[in-house]
């Protein structure tokens, strides 16, 4: 079993609160008299919560059960500098430690990788981390067009001599694995069908997804592909920017699933959004939010079944103004790589939670 990871950053802090809606919950009027989504602007998802209306395109999604929400997914003693949160989760980490080596290289650490493209993950973001590490050969790259026209201008420098030295000798190696990576990757990707559905070119998402795309459908045998949205540390005048957010995120989505069930490939990729962190539960003074912990994650694909898993945090039961998580993020981790893989692995968890979100 193989199914390719396609990893969404959401980058600033993503508004778990107003994502995942408690609308039934008076405490989240309370906590956000101003920013709080009005009861009929909520996609009810059960009697509890819903979605924000801005990520309706996702509701095709729900109804064919290939949507699941994780909710209240963080970890032990948060950390609520980006920097070091984003790092936390980019490398399966306690809040306590410091690793060096992303969570996928990680779990792909003593396996053997399929051979033949010369590539195991594909990074359209500038984040690589999570794929960071030894067994791992990542090539990053901001989108189709700009990678082909760089591969096309990559040109062996013959005659290039090592005089002897084996330090020289390996980067001249490795330089020449990375040409040929890029030169057989480019072949493939300019051999790939267009996708039936265009994604928005003036977003930055949608030329990520327009790429991932087309490296699913030339069927280049990654294991995993890495997009991100930024934008979502909405300290002011949050209402507008997040539902800007939402609304591309949604709609970006919903294009992929399109193109992935034309092109017969959705059972054989797995679509995980994630944050460094939410944010607090109650509102501040300039109509934003503040950095907080747990927030949801969306996971979708043909082989998700989708549903709603783990416990929404409770608002009567705040740990510092911040939600309290009742997931740890590295059982999600551990699920997508037993589910996308094979591989049994906890990231440092005695126990890791199985949340058989995945078939």
């Amino acid at each position: 079993m193989s199914r390719i990871l396609l990893l969404v950053e959401l980058k600033g802090g993503n508004d778990g609160l107003n994502t995942l809606v408690p609308y039934a919950d008076p405490k989240y009027r309370e906590l956000r008299p101003g920013i709080g989504v009005a009861r009929e602007r909520v996609l009810p998802l059960d009697e509890r919560v819903g979605l924000h209306e801005k990520l309706e395109p996702l509701m095709d999604s729900w109804k064919a059960k290939d949507l699941a929400i994780l909710q209240g997914v963080g970890y032990p003693y948060p950390n609520r500098s980006h920097f070091r949160s984003i790092e936390i989760w980019d490398t399966a980490s306690a809040s306590n430690q410091t690793l060096s080596e992303g969570w996928i290289a990680q779990a792909f650490e003593g396996t053997s990788l399929p051979t033949g493209a010369g590539v195991d993950s594909i990074v359209a973001d500038t984040n690589a981390l999570p794929s960071t590490g030894p067994g791992l050969r990542t090539i990053v790259m901001q989108d189709a067009e700009n990678f082909l026209r760089q591969a096309a201008a990559l040109k062996e420098q013959a005659g290039l001599k090592d005089g002897g030295n084996p330090a020289l000798r390996h980067l001249l190696a490795v330089r020449h694995e990375v040409n040929a990576a890029a030169k057989g990757l480019s072949d493939r990707l300019r051999a790939a069908p267009a996708p039936a559905y265009a994604y928005a070119q003036d977003l930055l998402l949608g030329r990520q997804f327009d790429l991932a795309n087309r490296v699913l459908t030339a069927r280049v045998p990654v294991v995993a592909v890495k997009t991100a949205l930024g934008g979502f540390d909405t300290h002011a005048n949050q209402v507008q920017q997040h539902e800007r957010l939402l609304s591309f995120l949604a709609a970006s989505l919903a294009t992929l699933r399109k193109n992935l069930i034309a092109a017969n490939l959705w059972d054989d990729v797995v679509v995980m959004t994630y944050s460094e962190f939410g944010r607090r539960a109650k509102q501040n003074a300039s109509g934003g939010t503040d950095h907080g912990t747990a927030a949801p994650l969306f996971a979708m694909g043909g082989a998700v079944k989708g549903g709603l898993y783990g416990a929404y945090p409770s608002l009567g039961d705040l740990q510092d103004g911040d939600l309290r998580h009742t997931v740890d993020f590295r059982s999600v981790f551990a699920t997508a790589a037993q589910g996308c893989w094979g591989l049994q692995r906890d990231f440092g968890l005695r126990q890791p939670h199985r949340l058989g979100f995945l078939a």
